[in-house]
């Protein structure tokens, strides 16, 4: 099996800091050193090997570019300076431990991991729930599509940004060489994408063809593409239906009063809806949802909203719960959460329980539902 695709435990990030480090300290025999560390760990790993070309270089004359040592020009060159700085940057920012990204607000007990993709900074961030605490457990260098994010047909060539669901596993043995050790197929387009008219499909985290570690930060037709140790990692650790994969042109990492802040008011939103529904007063619960509200086939605010209220008036001095609540901030330019939670509607004696997705816009100083629907 190549080396590629079996865990090892040299990190190749931390290796490339500390060559460069070593480097700037004109330290050229420890920076030999690492390199060749790199190497052995990973034969593939192309901008390593243009690193020790460069090194090599240096015992005979200065080097002033990057690359200098190698024979490699043009636009290969270029995408293997970027990832260099993608790596380089990347893990010198990581995020402190006393720091929270801001686009989990909450997630059900079930839910033991969330994985978090910045494509600005071409990384995925793994993080573990703990009793509703997010802890992070690893972050990881990855490739996106070749012409960024914001995906919207067939083809585009682009990354979607949006919460998403990984709906299974594909085994590498099942798979071209080209996804690596396998894949883990996500649930995109997701409803709103679709409400929204983007299409397209085949949107996966996957590895490597044997016979590469790594691609540029641009490089896909649009999945997430790890290196193979990197993958395999991920795969051990997702539940398939559960496991939240949140993509977004960048993440904010927050203090944890923050993250509390946003937590509440996310649940404030919900539990003033659920106070409104329970009341069966429709002017209250008409005045939660947004103008520009669309659902499932499209219908309109008051399409949708006089079918629900068919059901809203047969019930009986309701009693209405909600739990196993989630929140999110969603990806994109616009102010939005969504929340999934199910609700239990005691009418009676009947009592009915529906999981439902709720998408929430700020809309001027309000926020008001623009989609929802049971799920």
């Amino acid at each position: 099996m190549p080396a590629e695709q079996i865990s090892s435990t040299a990190n190749p990030d931390q290796l490339l800091i500390e060559v460069y480090k070593n480097l700037a300290e004109n330290k050229l025999q420890n920076a030999q050193v690492k390199i060749d560390e790199l190497i052995e760990a990973y034969p593939h790993f192309q901008l390593a090997h243009l690193i020790r070309g460069d090194l090599l270089l240096m015992h005979t004359r200065p080097v002033a570019s990057f690359g200098a040592g190698a024979n490699v020009q043009g636009e290969k060159l270029k995408e293997l300076r970027d990832e260099a700085a993608a790596r380089i940057r990347s893990f010198r920012e990581r995020p402190a431990p006393n720091l929270l990204p801001r686009p989990v607000i909450q997630l059900r007990e079930d839910q033991k991991q969330v994985i978090l993709v910045d494509a600005k900074k071409s990384r995925l961030y793994l993080y573990e729930n703990i009793a509703g605490q997010l802890r992070l457990i690893s972050d990881h260098y990855i490739s996106q599509g070749k012409f960024g994010t914001n995906k919207f047909k067939e083809g585009d060539q682009k990354t979607p940004l949006g919460v998403y669901y990984i709906t299974s596993r594909l085994s590498g043995s099942k798979l071209p060489d080209f996804y690596g050790p396998g894949a883990l197929p996500l649930n995109y387009p997701n409803e709103w994408d679709k409400i929204n008219g983007r299409s397209g499909s085949g949107i996966w985290l996957h590895g490597m063809p044997s016979s590469s570690f790594s691609r540029p930060p641009l490089a896909s037709d649009g999945c997430v593409v790890l290196t193979n140790p990197d993958f395999l990692k991920i795969a051990a650790s997702v539940d398939i239906g559960r496991t939240p994969v949140i993509i977004s042109e960048h993440i904010e990492f927050v203090n944890q009063a923050k993250w509390s802040l946003d937590k509440q008011f996310a649940a404030k939103l919900l539990e003033e809806w659920r106070l409104d529904l329970e009341s069966q007063n429709a002017n209250r619960i008409f005045a939660n949802y947004s103008r520009n509200f669309r659902a499932n086939q499209g219908e309109d605010l008051n399409s949708w909203f006089s079918k629900q209220r068919q059901t809203w008036d047969n019930w009986v001095t309701p009693i209405i719960k909600v739990k196993d609540v989630t929140h999110f901030i969603y990806p994109g330019k616009d102010e939005m959460i969504v929340s999934t939670f199910t609700q239990e509607v005691t009418s009676g004696k009947a009592r009915t329980t529906t999981r439902k997705r709720q998408y929430w816009r700020k809309e001027a100083a309000k926020w008001r539902i623009v989609y929802e629907a049971n799920v």
